[in-house]
């Protein structure tokens, strides 16, 4: 379980706190366990900060806590402090990036189910679509009913999604698609052959809706397997 540590603390002194974490952050390069660190202002009081940072679980906070850098980092941190910084620490119970859910009904509900009616949902209707077989971008929702009709005449298929990544507001996700040649593709005609493609795509999201994206594939190794390249 996703364990968070918040540090809610004062000072007059940010930029040498800041310096202190550069520090720290070099000095126990290899050996910290933190996934993820993120300092924050308060806009009311210019004084005031809060610190979220992650672990893969309590032990490796308790793990991390126990580096002779973290001690040594804390000492310091509260003589830059206005009194003694406060803890707070959270078992995570439910972690969403809503922007992840939003592209993985891409691949659930339109890719393999073939819901079209989910791309006027999900899709801004000035979609850009950069994909590596088409020569010229294409922008709106067309795009994707086009290419999503394409594949989907072409092969029975599965989505897996091998990683997936958030940022800010781009997801990008490393998939493999298994499917069976099951119609004509690229003007070869159906073989029922079993075939696998690696990809990746990196969707930029916006209000709420998918406004970019970018697609990266194996489409020689298709092309080998469905008889249409020599090996």
């Amino acid at each position: 379980m996703t364990f968070v540590q918040i540090v809610d603390y004062e000072t007059t002194q940010p930029e040498a706190v800041n310096d202190l974490l550069d520090r720290y952050v070099e000095q126990t390069q290899g050996r910290r366990t933190v996934l993820a660190s993120r300092l924050a202002q308060d806009r009311e009081s210019k004084t005031h900060f809060v610190d979220v940072v992650e672990f893969e679980s309590y032990e490796a906070a308790m793990k991390n806590s126990q580096l002779p850098e973290t001690d040594r980092m804390f000492q310091e941190m509260v003589a830059l402090c206005e009194g003694m910084p406060k803890f707070t620490n959270l078992d995570v119970v439910r972690d969403e990036h809503l922007n992840t859910l939003l592209v993985n009904r891409m691949f659930d509900d339109i890719a393999m189910k073939g819901d079209m009616s989910v791309v006027d949902e999900i899709f801004a209707a000035d979609y850009h679509d950069h994909d590596i077989s088409n020569p010229v971008d294409k922008i709106g929702r067309g795009a994707i009913h086009e290419d999503t009709t394409m594949w989907r005449a072409a092969f029975d298929f599965t989505f897996t999604r091998d990683a997936q990544m958030a940022q800010d507001d781009y997801v990008t996700t490393l998939w493999t698609m298994t499917g069976t040649h099951k119609g004509e593709f690229m003007g070869i005609a159906p073989t029922g052959k079993t075939c696998t493609m690696t990809g990746t795509t990196v969707f930029r999201c916006e209000d709420g809706m998918i406004k970019e994206g970018w697609w990266h594939y194996d489409a020689m190794r298709l092309m080998k397997e469905i008889g249409a390249m020599q090996p």
